[in-house]
């Protein structure tokens, strides 16, 4: 199973980590860190040197009641960003993390690789016809709504198979329009409640069956530090907890905040596999 980013071949038979960089003031962990040229580079160079395969960049706070951001704000606050680390770490993989067509054109003309986008197209029906135009791996994640209502729309029948419906339609649209690399989030978090996350999480092989890489994004959320009572700056145990899991059920990804936790989890996971 691999993906191509930019002319290179990523094998994800042994799991990548993704490493976090936010943009945002507002961010639930880390917002408004990341604010000056110096403590952009000082972490992305940690966090590759920690071994992260690829740094998903977000201008957009997604977090539940975020406010709004324009899209001329997005792209002033990413694009800047992303030709500087290109400047400074020329072999970077960058994902961005956004689900405005726009934004991710200008994106990927400046140099980005991957596109992450939290609505699998519903917030920008141009999305996936851009993304295919310019042939980057494209992350679709599972949400209903928008940041905003995200969190009134968590009424489901039956969620995995509601999921897995939603993906295999997403999936044939991008099909259709000759997106090659596909990537599925779950989306932990998003108009899911508590329970209905960790019913994902105990159900998270069932989407194999999609034949594609699965995407895990659990780094610091409420589904751990609502459950263990504590904090998010207190979340990196129980978040690796459940990467570690995630692994075991057939993660390909782990988007993280704590790139060398996260990848001793791989180290310790590929062992197992042998």
């Amino acid at each position: 199973m691999t993906i191509n980013c930019k002319g290179r071949l990523i094998d994800l038979s042994s799991p990548k980590v993704m490493g976090i960089l936010n943009l945002t003031p507002n961010s639930f962990f880390d917002g408004g860190i990341y604010s000056s040229e110096n403590a952009i580079l000082t972490q992305v160079q940690k966090m590759l040197a920690d071994g992260a395969t690829f740094i998903d960049v977000g201008a957009y706070s997604s977090k539940p009641n975020a406010e709004f951001v324009s899209e001329e704000e997005e792209i002033q606050r990413l694009i800047p960003v992303i030709e500087l680390l290109l400047q400074h770490f020329p072999k970077i993989i960058l994902s961005v993390d956004t689900f405005r067509s726009q934004v991710a054109a200008k994106a990927i003309q400046s140099g980005a690789a991957i596109i992450n986008d939290i609505s699998a197209g519903n917030l920008d029906t141009e999305m996936m016809k851009t993304v295919a135009k310019f042939k980057v791996p494209y992350i679709m994640m599972h949400m209903k709504g928008t940041p905003q209502t995200m969190q009134i729309l968590t009424n489901y029948d039956d969620i995995l198979k509601e999921m897995l419906f939603y993906f295999s339609e997403k999936v044939n649209v991008a099909r259709s329009l000759g997106i090659s690399d596909i990537i599925v989030d779950p989306g932990f978090g998003f108009a899911k409640t508590l329970e209905q996350n960790f019913e994902v999480m105990h159900k998270l092989e069932l989407f194999q069956m999609l034949n594609l890489p699965i995407l895990s994004g659990v780094s610091r959320k409420s589904m751990i530090y609502k459950t263990l009572e504590n904090t998010p700056q207190e979340a990196l145990n129980g978040t690796t907890v459940l990467n570690t899991i995630s692994l075991l059920k057939g993660a390909k990804i782990l988007r993280v905040h704590d790139v060398k936790e996260a990848l001793e989890a791989v180290k310790l996971f590929d062992a197992m596999k042998g």
